[in-house]
């Protein structure tokens, strides 16, 4: 089994700043793809960043040049820096990764608990 352990949200002023982290644990092989997703009171989740393996990035409009999304593969470890910070971005944030756990087994998608970001106005 692989855990991911997200850590980060808090309560901020509208403009202000919070990075968020995400370590995977367990047996894993390798891992792909990592990324955020957050959901709103009343919304469905919704992708905000991903990352490859390789350090490609992919961002929902709404945050593009605000959030930067990054990785260390030697940590296991998926890290989400959110600048300018809005209203709108309040929800629970939650971490993905993409995990093949042994060499010939099929990836499997693991998600973190969630952790909660508040922005105020």
């Amino acid at each position: 089994q692989v855990q991911l352990v997200e850590s980060g949200g808090g309560l901020v002023q509208a403009g202000g700043s919070l990075r968020l982290s995400c370590a995977a644990s367990g047996r894993m092989f390798s891992i792909n793809a990592m990324g955020w997703y957050r959901q709103a009171p009343g919304k469905q989740r919704e992708l905000v960043a991903a990352i490859t393996s390789g350090g490609s990035t992919n961002y929902a409009d709404s945050v593009k040049g605000r959030f930067t999304i990054s990785r260390d593969n030697a940590k296991n470890t998926v890290y989400l820096q959110m600048n300018s910070l809005k209203p709108e971005d309040t929800g629970v944030y939650y971490c993905n990764a993409n995990v093949r756990e042994k060499f010939f087994s099929a990836p499997v998608t693991y998600w973190g608990q969630g952790t909660q970001v508040t922005v105020s106005s």
